[in-house]
């Protein structure tokens, strides 16, 4: 099946362009520019350029390739993400959320593209109360943290803009905290360095619930959604929600770092804001049963616990 990947150079992107290829599609990246081309086509892949925010461009690349099959992987978080200023650092990934996603679905359907599969993302914007655990059928928060609600919209619009689509099947893989090679979570990662210098503590009493995913069982997911499931929204996570009082303390372990220091919920909210806060005290993990029940899929890693210490 010929399969065109946008934001093939991405965290994800390296992992999942390899593996398509592996299952016998006939794969193209669409990327910004020349300088991630070698690495795409050292994978076995064709590339096109385009940047996502420009719609002529998008429209011509998607038009060259002709694809039965568009995954949209497109996000820029390479400067990492500074909790006080949430929105910000998320800036350009929403507008590639929003403005890239509704360029891709007018490429789409002009080049008469089958199928469209979109990035989006399980955790802080799940609904802070009740259950531990979400599904895809639990609504999203209603009142996320102001310091996200661009973010939240963000997200809003990429999921209603392709579940709504009445002509090309719209799939929205939620996916959980990513960790890898190349991830913050990752060695190497900006997060493991936090932890291993002692410099991220736990906030308040950790109850806050997170789910993960390595880039690898995501990618395998992702394969999967190309051929099968029906339109709608899945949740791509590990076996084992689990909260930052077990998995922050967990992690240093197995880095050899020493313990996370603590901080209280009214000092962490002074020196990292209320959206750090929220993440280590309240929100909630995401359920995976969909999306394996549709696509037949298991993780590899199928907790945390054995990713972080043979995966990184």
């Amino acid at each position: 099946m010929k399969v065109l990947v946008a934001g093939a150079t991405g965290g994800l992107g390296r992992s999942l362009v390899p593996k398509l290829i592996a299952a016998g599609h006939d794969v193209t990246g669409m990327i910004r520019s020349e300088s991630g081309a070698a690495g795409v086509r050292a994978q076995g892949a064709q590339v096109v350029l385009a940047d996502g925010l420009d719609a002529a461009a998008v429209k011509a690349a998607v038009g060259s390739v002709q694809p039965e099959v568009v995954v949209h992987q497109m996000t820029a978080l390479k400067s990492g993400i500074d909790f006080r200023k949430f929105d910000e650092s998320f800036a350009l990934t929403n507008r590639l959320r929003t403005e890239g996603t509704d360029n891709l679905l007018a490429a789409s359907h002009a080049a008469g593209v089958r199928r469209i599969i979109v990035q989006s993302y399980a955790g802080w914007n799940l609904q802070r109360s009740g259950s531990p655990t979400k599904t895809e059928s639990d609504p999203l928060d209603a009142h996320p943290v102001a310091a996200t609600s661009q973010t939240m919209a963000g997200i809003r619009h990429l999921e209603a803009a392709v579940t709504a689509d009445q002509a090309i099947e719209g799939l929205v893989l939620r996916y959980a905290s990513f960790y890898g090679p190349t991830g913050a979570i990752g060695k190497g990662g900006e997060l493991v360095e936090l932890i291993r210098r002692r410099r991220l503590p736990l906030i308040g009493d950790g109850s806050g619930v997170w789910s993960f995913i390595h880039y690898d069982d995501a990618a395998d997911a992702t394969v999967r959604a190309v051929t099968t499931g029906d339109p709608g929204i899945y949740q791509i996570a590990d076996d084992d929600p689990a909260s930052a009082a077990v998995w922050l303390p967990e992690l240093a372990r197995i880095l050899g770092a020493k313990p996370p220091r603590h901080l209280p919920v009214w000092l962490a909210k002074l020196a990292a804001g209320e959206a750090a806060v929220s993440a280590f005290t309240q929100i909630r993990g995401a359920d995976n049963g969909k999306a394996k029940d549709a696509f037949g899929w298991h993780p590899a890693y199928a907790s945390w616990r054995q990713g972080f210490r043979h995966g990184l």
